[in-house]
């Protein structure tokens, strides 16, 4: 026995001989996790279970700090900054294949969002109605967006011809499409649709043309962990998922209890319109048809496949996307605790 293992005895102990719980008696290990973006309604997916102590409970003393962008959570859990965060999987995909050489690449653990959220949206007025409509207009999205990344493969998969795009900052984006600077955006459909309406449109007025319903089979946002965290302490990460699980069950039957984990973090949220955010987010890409037939958390091989060879394609990445190197399944929670979690 190492000096180490010496010293967690001593404190497991101790603690019992304060009459402490076996669970409480052990040693706590620390995980600073990072989201996609700010602390919304779908943040509630991780606040909730950190409000609730069901982290605490399984002896990990957790931090959530909001993002900035997939990109930044792949880029801070692979310089070692953070243990694990949310991420889009493409956007791990491409990090894997542009990187090739870095010792520290993230893996995705666990599937949250079995569909893309990303969608194109544009005004009926635009005379855009379905994705034919889209050749020779003129799209917006900031450059680092998902949906505008993915486009091509939705281009591809729906004939469309040569659009021309604008990049902006994301809080311009659909005040650039109202404005009618452009006549399309691609974003998050949770996002946008609701800082359209937000910024006066009517919800009959805006045209959704989601990627999923459009031939556009990718995957969302995954639970990423850094491999130094999975190699040295992988009964950590399987019990974090075993507690997101549990608070995702409850967050997937109860949203407007549980946005109030979020309000929490951030007080100037409008609870009313966060948790329609995340009721929209669960009935799009996490309690989705494709979620239910594939299990939640779990990832079908074939379509994970399919999807690294489209965005090696769609990306132009250095070197072709590797999806047993990006994704495994062998840390998920059993099924015992996966069953139930969507609801029918």
């Amino acid at each position: 026995m190492n000096k180490r293992q010496l010293l967690q005895s001593f404190l497991a102990a101790s603690a019992l001989s304060f009459g402490l719980s076996p669970a409480l008696a052990q040693t706590t290990t620390p995980i600073k996790f990072q989201l996609d973006w700010r602390f919304e309604g779908p943040a509630a997916l991780f606040l909730h279970p950190a409000a609730k102590g069901y982290f605490k409970a399984a002896g990990l003393d957790v931090t959530i700090d909001a993002g900035n962008g997939s990109g930044g959570t792949v880029t801070r859990v692979a310089s070692g900054a953070y243990e694990m965060g949310f991420a889009d999987l493409a956007a791990l995909m491409e990090f894997h294949a542009n990187n090739p050489d870095s010792p520290n690449k993230p893996v995705a653990v666990m599937m949250v969002y079995n569909n893309t959220p990303a969608s194109v949206m544009a005004l009926k007025k635009s005379g855009i109605a379905k994705p034919a409509d889209l050749a020779g207009k003129k799209m917006g999205a900031p450059v680092f967006d998902a949906g505008r990344r993915a486009f091509p493969i939705f281009a591809k998969a729906n004939n469309i011809g040569a659009v021309n795009w604008t990049a902006m900052d994301p809080t311009l984006r659909e005040t650039m499409l109202i404005r009618g600077d452009i006549d399309a955006i691609t974003g998050f459909t949770f996002t946008s649709l609701l800082n359209l309406e937000a910024r006066g449109a009517k919800a009959a007025d805006i045209v959704v043309l989601p990627y999923p319903d459009y031939g556009v089979k990718l995957y969302g946002n995954v639970i990423i962990a850094s491999p130094k965290l999975i190699k040295e302490n992988p009964e950590a990460v399987k019990k974090f998922l075993s507690a997101f699980a549990k608070g995702a069950r409850e967050v997937i039957a109860n949203p407007a209890v549980a946005i109030e984990s979020v309000k929490a973090r951030d007080g100037i949220i409008d609870s009313k319109l966060e948790t329609r955010r995340l009721q929209l987010a669960i009935d799009t890409v996490i309690n989705s048809a494709d979620a239910r037939s594939e299990g939640f958390g779990a990832a079908n091989a074939g379509r994970m496949s399919l999807m690294a060879s489209q965005v090696s394609d769609a990306f132009n990445t250095k070197t072709r996307v590797s999806p047993d190197a990006v994704w495994t399944a062998a840390l998920l929670p059993p099924a015992a605790e996966l069953n139930g979690v969507l609801r029918k």
